[in-house]
């Protein structure tokens, strides 16, 4: 049995063999050598099933965001996932000894070195595991405006997630200009 994943830009809770309208399917071999070492997806040692949607890659693009991949597969992705959403190669987080570990406080393991990564920059995440901890951990934490924004792992990203992501791009231009 594999494992079909859509999340924001690929559904692992999607009902297996049900994929979306507009997804493709694509399998990620189990050598693939994704997350070797840390226990991760190629622990699993089946393939991957992912299921995307083209389209999904065309509109980052054009949101006015400077882009990274703050995921699990970190370098990976631009090899298995980036393609297939007509994505250029872009910079990823390196969570390092931060993958998958779950800290005592409750934050995600990622919620940390995304904040790390901007560095005081404002900033978007887009993804299906935050919580109120990690909203508070950003606020309390980070010099910049951020936006965390969940995204339902059952059916992805919507136009309506893409409208919020623009409002807030649109939000910080408007307090640059009055600012």
């Amino acid at each position: 049995m594999s494992h079909a994943r859509i999340r924001p830009l690929n559904s692992c809770a999607a009902k297996p063999g049900k994929c979306p309208d507009g997804y493709t399917t694509r399998r990620v071999p189990q050598d693939s050598g994704i997350h070797e070492g840390h226990g991760g997806l190629s622990a699993r040692r089946r393939p991957l099933r992912d299921w995307l949607n083209s389209k999904h890659g065309r509109t980052p693009l054009g949101l006015g965001y400077e882009l990274c991949w703050a995921t699990s597969w970190m370098d990976d992705v631009n090899r298995w996932i980036a393609p297939v959403l007509g994505l250029p190669e872009l910079p990823f987080v390196d969570f390092g000894d931060a993958l998958f570990q779950d800290r005592p406080d409750g934050v995600r393991w990622k919620t940390g070195p995304l904040v790390d990564y901007a560095n005081g920059r404002p900033f978007a995440w887009v993804d299906d595991e935050q919580s109120d901890l990690d909203e508070a951990y950003v606020t309390g934490r980070h010099r910049g405006r951020g936006l965390l924004h969940h995204v339902n792992p059952r059916i992805g990203l919507r136009e309506d997630d893409f409208r919020t992501l623009t409002d807030f791009a649109r939000s910080l231009e408007t307090a640059r200009a009055i600012g």
